[in-house]
């Protein structure tokens, strides 16, 4: 199916399905935008990756209408310093941030449990969610969340961690499309308009790219490793991976899948960091099947 068609079928929109909402949870006091899509009884929660000018409806627009086709409400948050959200200089874990930052939302929207999946960033975060928040998880789902260590045969930081750092420094077209010609398998439908597109993004917000550039400083490893607490995580678990992901390799989802007691792992040949976008219609039935069943 052509990304025109794809379009064509969607039924909510990014503007229509804007909110906001003021998170005031512990120390975490802020102003946080979501997309609001469906009406379901249960709720999916959507967390995107760390990239500039990320978003949730810019990383998971090819995934909403199926699961709200058949019945899920879906919330995408955009995490604290990206898309709408205000931004923050963040010196301690940042997939604890974003799993306090989630719990607020949920209680200001009244939602008591959720399905989580999560990209990257998102993965770590829904981990850390899932470990402080369990009973608040029904099912969770994780795309190239480096959760599990460092890579036992890549270099780290990896290729794409580098290049998504240089971008941040430097938000240029040349650094974004380096970055990008590593972060998908079929580089193809990187279009020049989804290239100035993405770069508007990225530019719109200045204070996003400084502040992560001085979190960054301030403590190069955002992302602990949860390892040794994976055997903590009860809930059914579904690992898909890219086996050409230049940024969190695909040896990372080996031991998630070791660590975690009911996981299963699904690997996608020909696909690197962006599964649920590379690999669209085929993630989209394998996620519905696991949620349902």
């Amino acid at each position: 199916m052509s990304k025109e068609q794809l379009m064509s079928n969607y039924v909510h929109n990014e503007q229509e399905t804007s909110r906001f909402a003021s998170i005031n949870e512990g120390d975490l006091q802020l102003n946080l935008h979501y997309n609001d899509c469906g009406k379901g009884d249960e709720v999916v929660v959507m967390l995107h990756g760390s990239g500039p000018g990320a978003t949730g409806w810019a990383n998971f627009n090819r995934n909403i209408e199926p699961l709200v086709a058949v019945g899920y409400r879906v919330i995408l948050m955009d995490c604290p310093g990206w898309g709408k959200s205000d931004s923050i200089v963040s010196t301690d874990s940042r997939s604890d941030l974003n799993a306090t930052a989630l719990k607020g939302l949920l209680d200001v929207l009244d939602i008591e449990r959720v399905h989580l999946l999560g990209n990257s960033m998102g993965g770590h975060s829904s981990v850390a969610f899932t470990l402080r928040y369990p009973e608040r998880v029904g099912k969770l789902v994780l795309m190239g969340g480096g959760t599990g260590g460092a890579s036992l045969f890549t270099p780290m930081p990896a290729e794409g961690i580098k290049r998504l750092n240089q971008l941040y420094r430097e938000p240029t077209i040349e650094n974004l499309k380096s970055m990008m010609d590593i972060f998908v398998y079929d580089t193809s439908d990187l279009t020049e308009e989804l290239f100035q597109t993405r770069l508007n993004n990225i530019l719109a917000r200045q204070d996003h790219l400084d502040n992560f550039v001085q979190s960054l400083q301030a403590n190069p490893k955002p992302f602990p490793d949860f390892s040794s607490r994976l055997g903590e995580i009860k809930a059914d678990t579904l690992i898909i991976w890219g086996r050409q992901d230049r940024f969190v390799p695909f040896d990372t989802s080996l031991r998630l899948m070791a660590g975690i007691p009911q996981a299963q792992l699904h690997v996608f040949n020909q696909c690197g960091h962006w599964v649920q976008w590379e690999h669209a219609d085929t993630f989209n039935r394998l996620v519905i099947d696991f949620l349902k069943h």
